[in-house]
C-alpha cells in the first residue's frame, strides 16, 4: 500500500518521546492550576478577545507578556502524538492501512460520543477543563486504538 501522508517509521521513537513528554508535563501542569510564570517572554497576539482594544491596546496583532509553557505543552502534545500516529509500521500493507482508518473513525465518533454527552452534563469551569482537553483526545483515542488493535492482531497470529 502506498502512503504518501505518513512519516518514515524511524521517526516513531522521536514522537513517542515527543507525546510523552508532553503528556507528563501536561498533567503536572493542570494540577498546577495552569498557572505559572516560567519561561514568560514577549509574544505576539494576533487576536486577544472580543473588543477592539484591550486596556487601550489593539486587541488584533500586538505584544503581549505570556508564559509560554502551555503552549509548548500544547505544541509537543500535538506534534508528537501526530508523529506516533502518522508514522509507518515497519510493515506497512493493506491490514495496517484498514486498522489504521477503523481506528482514526472509531476515535472520531468516540470523541464526539464523549463531547455530546459532557456538553449535556457538565457546566462553567469543568466544561471549560473539557475543552482543553478535547483539544487532545482524537489524537489519544486514536493512538490507543490503533496500538491496541495491532496489539490484538499480533496475538491471534500467534
Amino acid at each position: 500500500m502506498k502512503t504518501n501522508y505518513l512519516l518514515p517509521h524511524k521517526y516513531k521513537i522521536f514522537g513517542w518521546v515527543l507525546f510523552i513528554i508532553g503528556i507528563i508535563s501536561g498533567i503536572i501542569f493542570t494540577f498546577d492550576g495552569y498557572e505559572s510564570n516560567f519561561l514568560t517572554t514577549k509574544v505576539l497576539s494576533i487576536y486577544d478577545g472580543l473588543n477592539i482594544s484591550v486596556n487601550n491596546k489593539p486587541s488584533l496583532f500586538n505584544i503581549q507578556e505570556n508564559s509560554i509553557i502551555d503552549e509548548l505543552i500544547t505544541v509537543l502534545i500535538i506534534i508528537g502524538g501526530l508523529i506516533v500516529g502518522f508514522t509507518k509500521e515497519k510493515v506497512e500493507d493493506e491490514f495496517i492501512y484498514k486498522l489504521r482508518k477503523d481506528s482514526l473513525v472509531w476515535a472520531i465518533i468516540a470523541n464526539y460520543i464523549i463531547l455530546l454527552f459532557v456538553t449535556l452534563f457538565i457546566y462553567e469551569l469543568a466544561y471549560f477543563h473539557v475543552l482543553i482537553f478535547n483539544m487532545f483526545t482524537p489524537l489519544i483515542f486514536f493512538i490507543i486504538r490503533f496500538n491496541f488493535l495491532k496489539l490484538k492482531s499480533r496475538s491471534h497470529e500467534e
